[in-house]
């Protein structure tokens, strides 16, 4: 596998990551969040007075790491789940984890996903929708140690609104998806 180039959007300039800064309970538990998509990335930069939105880039070089690579299946439903439940984390032993980004931490369905009304398979398919975003998680110290950082660009006001507006029109796609699935679920099978 060849070198990384990743990145990380917020309101400081990272050089050195914290592992443990993070929640434990993000999709792949505890760690540094980082993006392989620099155009989504930018679309997570926020603005906050008096502050500035920086994206920070980095290279990960995987030679040597434990990786475990996550597909839009059971098994990643799972592990998100677990960590969203404040489980004891369960792939401690590798190094990076790769894979998906769960659609409820872009479009805020966490509620529809933990009411009770749909069954694990029927959460899973609405996990299903929407771009695929993939995420990046350092977890250890030795991934950490092959993380450099390449540098961290400032993001103008005017750049974030572009790419809110971004965000917005693509999360009204996703809603229009969304309330088809969910008709389509709740209609009784004949």
């Amino acid at each position: 596998m060849e070198t990384l180039r990743l990145y990380h959007t917020g309101f400081q300039v990272i050089e050195k990551p914290d592992l443990l800064a993070g929640r434990k309970n993000a999709d792949f538990g505890q760690g540094f969040y980082l993006s392989n998509n620099e155009e989504f990335s930018r679309r997570w930069a926020r603005q906050h007075k008096g502050m500035t939105t920086y994206l920070n880039t980095y290279e990960l070089d995987p030679e040597g790491l434990r990786i475990k690579r996550f597909v839009r299946d059971a098994e990643w439903f799972e592990y998100i789940f677990a960590n969203r439940a404040d489980r004891p984390d369960q792939l401690t032993d590798y190094d990076v984890i790769m894979g998906p980004i769960a659609n409820d931490t872009i479009y805020d369905t966490w509620g529809i996903l933990t009411s009770g009304w749909l069954s694990s398979e029927q959460a899973l398919r609405v996990l299903k929708k929407g771009n695929p975003y993939e995420q990046i998680v350092i977890k250890s110290e030795k991934a950490l140690a092959a993380l450099r950082f390449t540098g961290a660009d400032p993001l103008s006001p005017e750049e974030i609104a572009g790419y809110r507006q971004t965000v917005h029109a693509e999360e009204e796609q996703f809603q229009k998806e969304l309330a088809e699935l969910l008709a389509a679920i709740d209609e009784p099978e004949q």
